[in-house]
């Protein structure tokens, strides 16, 4: 009855390579996007910038990506679903990190940064606008203008509903270029993984307390959290069926499977004209995964800065992230298809600990400042 006093052992080899595999030490340099032309562009980025806070991309001239992605709340917006016309259908994940996955939106339904950006603009719930106003506003804004025209070679077309597709796509690169330097920072589990690696004592250090390191011990092993929450980023990047309720009044949500479908159909995805690289290699798309078991699933999202984007899962249906754990360790039957989770038997004082070592992964994206907030008006409007 007194184990939850136990001290925190040490660490054997394999438990240190599993710290290091989640390390923020352990993140690759950011991938290319070949299907980006501008995705690592500075003048792109900054053309992206302004857009993300342009709140005139939007039928009513106050929606911008920012009402939803907030940088004060790590680009999340703290409700369940999404508000700005309208309520969206789930809720806002974090877009920092997100330049590493291979899939947006908790389904997938887009497959690149610049194909999601373009989504919203169209959606009558979000910013609820059309792809000739987009245009316009870039074509009569001299500003905006000059910074098209230099990217990409010429004033967007708005004559060819081709043309016009073409430059809508622009419009989402140039977006993306700017979200790809929104990068998660340095937390303090970070540091007590690096201070293991320098052959630090396990326990006499300044990073971690003893709740967080028991914490760290259950994530990796009882808990079985690391079996989707791997890597630097705490996520695998793919779609799991844990058994989420669906919200009353509405029907089970159908996630990935619905999700492929729509990625598949997608105009702008990247077997689309739209791709910058001609040789549209698109393994993950051509290779996309399917089965019944994809019914019912979600994306894994990041854990990084998970104590401070609440609320939480695809719908927002749970509220504290001690919520969270309780529904993993009891995995309820799934409402459709199959919960691949099986109940993990925690104690009370384990859920908490677990919950302890969660916040440990809390940090600001590590991105400069001045990309954090809207940039001055005046250098984007004359």
């Amino acid at each position: 009855m007194w184990q939850w006093l136990t001290p925190p052992t040490p660490w054997d080899e394999a438990e240190l390579g599993a710290i290091a595999s989640l390390s923020i030490d352990a993140l690759p340099p950011l991938p290319p996007d070949p299907t980006n032309a501008v995705a690592d562009d500075l003048a792109a980025a900054e053309f992206g910038h302004a857009l993300f806070f342009e709140p005139r991309l939007s039928d009513n001239g106050m929606i911008s990506c920012s009402t939803c992605h907030q940088p004060i709340r790590y680009f999340t917006d703290g409700l369940p679903r999404g508000v700005a016309l309208g309520m969206s259908k789930r809720n806002t994940p974090t877009i920092v990190g997100s330049a590493y996955s291979p899939w947006m939106y908790w389904d997938g339904r887009r497959d690149s940064q610049w194909s999601q950006a373009l989504a919203p603009l169209e959606d009558p719930n979000e910013h609820g606008t059309s792809r000739m106003r987009v245009l316009s506003l870039v074509a009569s804004e001299p500003a905006y203008r000059e910074r098209y025209e230099a990217l990409f070679g010429g004033p967007p077309s708005l004559l060819e509903p081709a043309e016009i597709d073409r430059a809508f796509a622009n419009i989402g690169k140039a977006i993306a270029a700017y979200e790809r330097l929104l990068m998660p920072g340095r937390s303090k589990f970070d540091d007590y993984a690096a201070h293991l690696a320098a052959g630090g004592d396990y326990r006499e250090q300044a990073y971690l307390d003893d709740d967080e390191l028991h914490g760290l011990r259950l994530f990796m092993g009882k808990g079985r959290c690391t079996e989707c929450h791997n890597g630097p980023l705490f996520t695998n990047n793919e779609f799991h069926n844990t058994g989420l309720l669906s919200l009353p009044g509405e029907l089970p949500d159908r996630g990935r499977s619905d999700g492929r479908r729509l990625v598949e159909a997608d105009p702008f995805n990247c077997l689309g004209a739209f791709n910058d690289d001609p040789g549209r290699a698109c393994p993950e798309l051509r290779y996309v995964r399917t089965g019944v078991e994809l019914i019912g699933a979600t994306r894994t999202p990041s854990l990084r800065n998970i104590a401070h984007t609440a609320p939480y899962q695809s719908k927002g249906q749970h509220a504290t992230l001690a919520e969270v754990i309780q529904h993993y360790d009891v995995a309820p039957l799934a409402m459709i298809g199959h919960n691949e989770a099986e109940p993990l038997g925690l104690k009370p004082w384990e859920r908490d600990r677990i919950e302890a070592f969660l916040d440990t992964l809390s940090a600001p994206p590590a991105t400069d400042p001045g990309w954090l907030q809207a940039p001055p008006a005046e250098r984007w409007r004359r």
